[in-house]
């Protein structure tokens, strides 16, 4: 029993760095459902996003490494976009992507859940969001106020020309003037 792992090294798989995983470019194609996410803090201590600077924390810096973070941690789940940061609001939007369309009953739930647990304790510990909010705010543990919609791309409709007319040259008269020409409805005669 004193060699029971003399063949150990038959068994060692080495670990993926993280990092080279993710270093793909983000892919809309890859993905069947996205989301629009505006977050605020909740009981903020702040007006607007410049006074974040009062409590050592860039903010946009700090959004930059969780979403990175985020994105790296989620490969093949989710993937986060910021889409827009105003110094002079209190909000942020950020776009979700989720390989998997939820179900319209789970679906506060589950962007509930990535705000909530996936996305707030790399704010509230990693970025020392804490600072940003007020006793209610670090009583309930909650970091954001989250409002989203789906966010539906519309498929292009492809125009269909009238058959009788195969060739639009056909419409255009030989001197090269164009008309305004108004048609009667057609009459159907039985």
């Amino acid at each position: 029993m004193d060699n029971f792992f003399a063949d150990y090294k038959k068994f060692i798989v080495e670990p993926e760095d993280e990092k080279t995983v993710v270093n793909e470019a983000y892919d809309p194609n890859k993905y069947a459902a996205y989301y629009i996410l505006t977050l605020s803090l909740f009981d903020s201590r702040l007006t607007t996003w410049k006074d974040a600077s009062k409590f050592e924390v860039d903010v946009e810096k700090s959004i930059g490494t969780v979403i990175m973070d985020f994105n790296q941690k989620q490969v093949g789940k989710y993937h986060l976009q910021l889409l827009e940061l105003d110094q002079s609001k209190n909000y942020f939007i950020l776009a979700l992507s989720s390989k998997t369309k939820f179900d319209q009953a789970e679906e506060k739930d589950s962007i509930s859940f990535i705000v909530d647990y996936i996305l707030t304790n790399p704010f509230y510990i990693g970025q020392n969001w804490f600072n940003l909010i007020g006793h209610k705010g670090k009583v309930a543990r909650k970091l954001f106020n989250c409002s989203y919609k789906e966010y539906v791309v519309e498929e292009k409709i492809e125009l269909k020309w009238d058959e009788k007319t195969e060739n639009i040259s056909e419409l255009i008269p030989k001197s090269g003037e164009l008309k305004l020409i108004s048609t009667s409805p057609k009459k159907e005669i039985l």
